[in-house]
């Protein structure tokens, strides 16, 4: 593989780590007690604090320099001064470590006590730092001219899919995607359980692949000496812990369907299967508002989301066209079989 020139020059800086005496990637507790949001929410003059977190910028000017940390909760400024973190008459760790070995990018580990600046900026006064993870490859961070333009943003989407780690770095409004997936599903866990329903895990591995229509993908079990699927759909097995006994039960499943594929269709994704005992399409429809609230709810603080210039109200019961039904001059929701509700 042939390396860049900023890939080769930050491989020779490794070798100078490692012959200072310094580990790159020590695979070592380094106690973090706090957040860059943590510092700005409870902020106090003077505190010691123990953070850690990527590289993102700095300003070296002399024996002083700034910088910019980033951790999983934002970025806080860092100040660097030679005599702070070199009180003695050995300046390596300044003048070799932090200005010549140290790239944007790195991961560094950083002791030091809170202070605000002359412009009113909150700013953790370094006392000692240590390498946690070099960074061997540069980040793609965009470009600011005098004028504000900003050139080289991280921004191409086919890159940006391949590569996501990069795009939560460069990118960290990306991470409130993640963050409310995990707030969806919690969401809705908390109200399938509050109704005692079941979360099981069935099969991923199957001699059959069921429950959908789709080509699947092949695999050989040895020890058995037969053909097995990466399951399709897990529907036939939650029917089956519903023969079994169970009132209710609930997955949610990884399934693989080998077809064609693009930014929105993935061979690999998630599903939530829910099958329940004794309820008709009616009991469905009314369970599916009630969640949807509770996941708007949970998810976003109110029932209402908007996406692009549309609003959606997501509070139950629904008087919208929905599920095939409408809404009559009475107020009641008709169905195909002609039930109605309020």
């Amino acid at each position: 593989m042939q390396l860049s020139e900023q890939e080769v020059i930050r491989r020779e800086k490794l070798g100078k780590l490692r012959e200072l005496g310094i580990n790159p990637y020590p695979a070592e507790l380094f106690p973090v007690d706090t957040t860059s949001k943590g510092i700005k929410k409870e902020y106090e003059e003077g505190k010691k604090v123990t953070i850690a977190g990527r590289l993102m910028s700095r300003r070296i000017q002399g024996k002083a320099s700034f910088a910019e940390i980033q951790d999983s909760e934002g970025r806080i400024q860092v100040y660097f001064n030679r005599d702070e973190i070199c009180p003695g008459e050995d300046k390596t760790q300044y003048n070799e470590v932090y200005k010549k070995l140290l790239d944007i990018g790195d991961i560094i580990g950083i002791e030091g006590e809170l202070f605000t600046t002359q412009v009113g900026e909150k700013t953790v006064m370094v006392k000692n730092f240590k390498m946690l993870s070099k960074s061997l490859r540069p980040l793609p961070l965009p470009k600011q001219d005098a004028e504000g333009n900003i050139y080289d943003e991280f921004n191409d989407p086919e890159l940006r899919y391949r590569q996501r780690y990069v795009d939560l770095v460069v990118n960290p409004k990306v991470k409130e995607t993640f963050i409310k997936r995990t707030k969806i599903t919690n969401s809705i866990r908390e109200f399938y359980n509050s109704r005692g329903y079941l979360e099981v895990e069935t099969p991923i591995l199957q001699p059959i692949p069921g429950g959908a229509a789709a080509r699947p993908f092949l695999t050989h079990h040895n020890a058995l000496n037969i053909p097995l699927y990466l399951r399709i759909a897990n529907e036939l097995y939650l029917k089956r812990l519903i023969v079994g006994g169970f009132d209710g039960v609930y997955e949610f499943s990884k399934d693989f369907r080998n077809e064609g594929m693009d930014r929105t269709h993935n061979p690999e994704f998630t599903v939530m299967e829910l099958y329940v005992a004794y309820k008709d399409y009616n009991w469905m429809m009314d369970t599916t508002e009630q969640l949807l609230e509770k996941v708007a709810l949970d998810a976003n603080g109110s029932t209402k989301v908007t996406v692009g210039d549309n609003e959606i109200e997501f509070k139950a019961p629904y008087s919208e066209y929905q599920f095939g039904s409408y809404k009559n001059p009475y107020g009641y929701r008709c169905f195909p079989n002609g039930r109605g509700r309020t």
